[in-house]
């Protein structure tokens, strides 16, 4: 009956950590993410990966918005083509112009749309740009995106987090930036979409660091659990 008693504490305990590992990781993966290929240096160009995981069980994903920072205008953006999906590069005028390469611009990207594509539920797509040059005076850039379901539902990852604050419901897309090369904005050459230089050091979106770190601890927890009742029942037998 002891034995019995043990085993069952034992599967409930294993049952409750494969849960939390289920849902942590879900709610992790399942928010709109900027992520490079290789470094984002500042000063510099790169590609970077928009992912957008569906969320819903009944509904498919047909299209993405992403609006650019207007405190920080790029001007170059680069879509690469995504099969199935069309694009529209919108364009806007600046206030101020930028001079890039000696050269001044007076308009810089606003929002790149992706359409008449679909994200079936359970899967994701990740929608790739090459964009430069990246500002020399922050360390991220913020991405608000809108996500439609073909249900007409909208989700808006819109919301800012403070620094050090509880990440919110529905965080913006935020790409962190490195340091800046050597050679300066001067020397930066604009990425094909795909050929960026990857490197070990690269930054990368803060889900995947803050994921593996809980999914390890989750773990860890179990796994302890599941050793003290092993010890726990084997004593209860030889009793």
């Amino acid at each position: 009956m002891n034995a019995a008693r043990s085993r069952t504490r034992l599967a409930v305990v294993s049952s409750l950590a494969a849960g939390s590992v289920l849902l942590l990781s879900g709610t992790a993966f399942a928010h709109v993410t900027v992520q490079p290929e290789g470094a984002a240096a500042k000063g510099g160009y790169a590609v970077v990966d928009f992912k957008v995981p569906n969320e819903r069980d009944n509904a498919k994903t047909v299209k993405v918005e992403v609006n650019f920072p207007a405190d920080h205008p790029l001007a170059s953006v680069m879509p690469q083509p995504v099969p199935g999906w069309n694009v529209e590069v919108t364009k806007s005028k600046l206030d101020k112009p930028l001079t890039v390469h000696g050269k001044q611009i007076n308009e810089a990207v606003t929002k790149v749309t992706w359409s008449g594509g679909t994200i079936e539920p359970g899967q994701f797509q990740k929608f790739p740009l090459s964009v430069g040059s990246l500002p020399t005076d922050t360390d991220q850039l913020v991405f608000k995106a809108l996500q439609t379901y073909d249900n007409n539902e909208v989700v808006r990852w819109i919301q800012e987090a403070p620094k050090g604050a509880p990440e919110p419901a529905n965080p913006a897309p935020t790409l962190r930036l490195t340091a800046a090369a050597g050679g300066g904005d001067d020397d930066a050459a604009p990425a094909a979409a795909g050929a960026a230089d990857k490197k070990p050091e690269a930054a990368s979106s803060s889900d995947t660091d803050t994921t593996a770190r809980v999914l390890g601890a989750v773990g860890i927890v179990a796994g302890v659990a599941g050793v003290a009742f092993g010890v726990f029942a084997g004593r209860r037998r030889s009793a």
